[in-house]
């Protein structure tokens, strides 16, 4: 009798001894099964790491990493654009009723003074004969920022294209509603730097805007927050 015990075992003992049996078990049950095991269909298990530690997806590849990027900065963008823009339209209108046609006003000694002039060309007054074409330039600058502006998620870059943004429609305001006529009028500039060009708030701001983006660039920073490391 106990030799037929020894013969047939007991189901226990027969699980034991399989490690085929017990790696079906433990994927079965739930229980983790041991490092290098496979699923039942002889596949790889549904997800882990791989020797660098990074995640892997089903089917043993990388997986992607999505980035975090937060809010985008519209908001910012446009708050930063308003500011510009109002600053630039406040000076020129105190400008145009207050020193126009006047004796410039000494800031500085010789080195600084309100001058007000009537400027048909770009910012510092270059290509008086190109009026129209920098209307056009100004306002496709404008739409090509708007446009930009779903991207954004980078503060820099906001406060940048805030900048281009206000100043663009500060100088393009003059342009639409002062005289000679729309798209031809002259930009209001008043502030003269002794020995350079008489320029106002809107090329200011254009100009900061300007340097910024190159400094950004510089740095690897796009303007959906990505930054690229050489």
């Amino acid at each position: 009798m106990a030799e037929a015990e020894r013969i047939i075992g007991t189901p226990d003992s027969a699980g034991a001894d399989d490690p085929a049996a017990s790696e079906a078990t433990a994927a079965g049950d739930g229980t983790a099964a041991p490092e290098g095991a496979t699923t039942p269909d002889g596949g790889a298990g549904a997800g882990g790491t791989d020797a660098r530690g990074g995640a892997v997806d089903a089917d043993g590849g990388e997986a992607v990493e999505e980035r975090p990027r937060g809010r985008r900065k519209i908001f910012a963008l446009f708050v930063v654009a308003l500011l510009a823009y109002l600053l630039d339209l406040g000076t020129k209108m105190l400008v145009v009723e207050k020193l126009e046609g006047r004796e410039p006003i000494e800031v500085i000694g010789d080195l600084l003074r309100f001058d007000a002039i009537r400027n048909p060309g770009a910012a510092f007054g270059m290509g008086e004969a190109f009026t129209i074409i920098f209307t056009c330039i100004a306002a496709a600058v404008i739409v090509v920022i708007i446009r930009l502006a779903r991207k954004l998620y980078s503060l820099p870059w906001a406060i940048a294209l805030g900048l281009l943004l206000g100043g663009a429609l500060g100088n393009l305001t003059d342009r639409i509603f002062r005289s000679p006529g729309v798209f031809k009028g002259a930009v209001v500039d008043f502030i003269a730097p002794a020995h350079f060009a008489v320029f106002n708030l809107a090329d200011s701001a254009i100009v900061c805007g300007g340097i910024l983006i190159v400094i950004l660039s510089f740095r690897g920073l796009d303007p959906d927050g990505t930054v690229h490391k050489d």
